[in-house]
């Protein structure tokens, strides 16, 4: 039996991974699973999985959860704060890194120093500390299996050797795929009374909110764009993005022959769960295949600059280098969480990044404090700017 921890085990790519593993009970037992503060989502989980710890980082959710979990005569123990988290990436064979944001990061590093098979949906774990996080995997001989769509579709379509370097085994460009989000056809001028509400609403995937928002600022592919850097080796000028409304395509790998390689597929997160689990074999995902002749059209633009300066700022960023894509991660998330707050407008998000950014320097973090000290300087100087819009 394989043993899986999932850091974030109440969000929808935590709970989509117990969907999938609870397709497959002869090969897979849950060792920890960890959350920030649902009680009722992560005692009903611990009921039905029995994993050997169960971590909740807020300490009055946790002493909540123990009460619960002893009561109902379940022996998982239960830990709290960011240790806790620590210890749940250190248990199992395969850990799925599921939390949102750069509070994935410790853990998640954690998961890779200790050698696990690390599937990674956290990408601020390579945005924030690429050049440590990478090192650890290799130092560890940790296997990292990418989750997100559009860095599975490419890891699908690369050759085993890929890490070799992408010009010597002859491809040119990666090309992610988005989906442009809900106001890919908003006016320009409409975009600055937009509700968190609306921004939420998703036309195709179904995720938590701090990430809606990402997309449909585009700031989600531009963080993309990062991560697949650090994943694959690839220059800022072997990465692109191609709008494409139907996220039929999950991206795309263009060779030096003029070969293309697409990886197709429902829009559901299920299936890179899958792959990465079962990699290198194939598993079923409870995903039901692509029906061809009910696809109308499969339709691709470029990204409009204008209507996603977040995109721009993301490359910028990458360009950058040394600290700028923890600046701007940082950033965001303060000015994500003040849009959803009712505290900042729609429009505001990019200018705030955008400000944060060129107001704070970057050197490049040498140790995991540089990066923690950075990202608390971003944070800060992002709150600032906020301030100065209210």
């Amino acid at each position: 039996m394989i043993e899986v921890t999932i850091l974030g085990s109440t969000g929808s790519v935590g709970r989509n991974t117990l969907d999938v593993l609870a397709r497959h009970p002869e090969r897979f037992t849950v060792a920890a699973l960890t959350a920030h503060r649902n009680v009722a989502a992560m005692a009903e989980q611990c009921q039905r999985w029995q994993p050997r710890l169960a971590v909740l980082r807020d300490p009055q959710a946790a002493a909540e959860l123990r009460t619960t979990l002893r009561q109902a005569g379940v022996a998982t123990e239960v830990a709290t704060g960011i240790d806790g988290l620590v210890a749940a990436a250190q248990q199992g064979d395969y850990v799925m890194a599921a939390i949102v944001g750069a509070a994935g990061l410790l853990p998640t590093l954690a998961a890779a120093e200790a050698g696990k098979r690390v599937m990674l949906a956290n990408k601020e774990a390579l945005v924030m500390a690429g050049p440590l996080f990478m090192s650890a995997i290799r130092e560890a001989k940790a296997t990292l299996l990418p989750i997100d769509s559009e860095h599975n579709a490419l890891f699908q379509c690369l050759p085993p050797h890929f890490h070799q370097g992408l010009a010597s085994v002859g491809i040119e460009r990666l090309l992610l795929t988005a989906s442009g989000g809900p106001f890919l056809n908003t006016p320009v001028e409409h975009l600055a009374t937009v509700t968190p509400e609306q921004a939420c609403t998703h036309p195709t995937w179904s995720m938590g909110r701090k990430i809606s928002v990402d997309s449909a600022t585009l700031m989600n592919k531009g963080l993309e764009l990062i991560e697949a850097h650090w994943l694959f080796a690839a220059s800022p000028q072997q990465l692109d993005v191609v709008i494409h409304p139907q996220s039929v395509i999950h991206s795309m790998v263009v060779y030096r022959d003029g070969s293309v390689l697409a990886q197709l597929g429902q829009p559901d997160m299920r299936t890179p769960i899958a792959h990465a689990l079962a990699w290198p074999e194939r598993m079923d995902a409870g995903v039901q295949p692509l029906d061809f002749f009910s696809l109308n059209q499969l339709t691709f633009q470029l990204p409009d600059q204008q209507q996603f300066p977040c995109l721009r700022l993301a490359r910028a960023a990458l360009a950058a280098g040394d600290g700028s894509s923890a600046v701007l991660n940082a950033a965001n998330e303060q000015a994500v969480q003040a849009f959803l707050d009712g505290q900042l407008r729609f429009t505001d998000i990019a200018r705030v990044v955008e400000e944060t950014l060129a107001s704070v320097d970057a050197p490049l973090p040498r140790d995991l404090d540089d990066v923690l000290a950075l990202d608390a300087a971003a944070r800060r100087q992002a709150r600032l700017c906020q301030q100065q819009r209210n």
